[in-house]
């Protein structure tokens, strides 16, 4: 197994480290500052949320730089980024930091956009990742991120940052998504 998927299969493993972070009903204590409050707890899984996150791109360079890019590799890596971004938000949900509705909205559309993909590799051919889906990423995961360390820095100036990011990550998730579709119509079997 070449360095790229081994990285994938990393982020893979870090997935059920970071929602055990999350979900852990132990209180390992807390960091509280004027109104401002985390727990050592989310401040663990936001940082290993980070360094999973930050793995996404390394591991498609490393293996583009060095042509090491394989089948496998083709399939783990979006499996690897739905699991730790579905992960996440349905742990968020569960925490009560994320409205459901955006955690459905997301979901739904990587697995639609998923099934699409699928049927693009059946016929031979491999949708690239748009400039919509990348930033639908950013945002996803800057959503993430505000979401887990609750809000800072913008918690001292009371200014939602964490809600906007959420619902414009919803949007640009749906956007992205008619995006995929759209372009790839071609694929879609009518019968």
């Amino acid at each position: 197994m070449n360095l790229a998927n081994r990285i994938t299969l990393a982020r893979i493993f870090l997935v059920p480290i970071i929602m055990f972070f999350l979900l852990i009903r132990i209180d390992l204590g807390s960091v509280s500052f004027y109104d401002f409050s985390i727990t050592y707890n989310q401040m663990v899984a936001a940082l290993i949320f980070i360094i999973a996150a930050s793995t996404d791109g390394i591991d498609g360079y490393i293996a583009r730089k060095n042509k090491i890019v394989t089948n496998l590799g083709k399939l783990l890596d979006p499996l690897a980024d739905k699991l730790l971004v579905a992960a996440v938000l349905i742990s968020l949900v569960e925490m009560d930091k994320l409205n459901a509705l955006i955690a459905i909205v997301i979901i739904s559309r990587e697995f639609a956009v998923t099934g699409l993909r699928q049927i693009a590799l059946l016929e031979g051919s491999v949708m690239a990742a748009s400039k919509w889906g990348k930033w639908k990423t950013a945002v996803q995961i800057t959503m993430i991120i505000a979401l887990l360390i609750n809000n800072f820095p913008f918690a001292f100036i009371d200014f939602p940052f964490d809600v906007i990011v959420s619902w414009a990550a919803a949007v640009i998730t749906v956007y992205s998504g008619i995006d995929y579709f759209v372009k790839n119509k071609h694929l879609i079997p009518v019968e």
